[in-house]
């Protein structure tokens, strides 16, 4: 569906519905954090080991 520019809303995604003889067209709501990371691919590869000595001692 093609809105005016000026009623041009963020993102890719919306919800429309209908309340009573109104039609309402609204942005989606993000997505949370955990759905984001779910619809991503593993990774195939091993990472290197980090070396993490312990920190130095310090006075207080």
């Amino acid at each position: 569906m093609r809105i005016p520019r000026e009623f041009e809303l963020p993102g890719d995604d919306a919800v429309m519905r209908k309340d009573g003889e109104r039609l309402i067209i609204e942005p989606t709501r993000p997505k949370s954090l955990l759905a984001l990371l779910a619809t991503l691919s593993p990774l195939d590869e091993e990472f290197p080991p980090i070396e993490d000595p312990p920190p130095d001692p310090v006075e207080i």
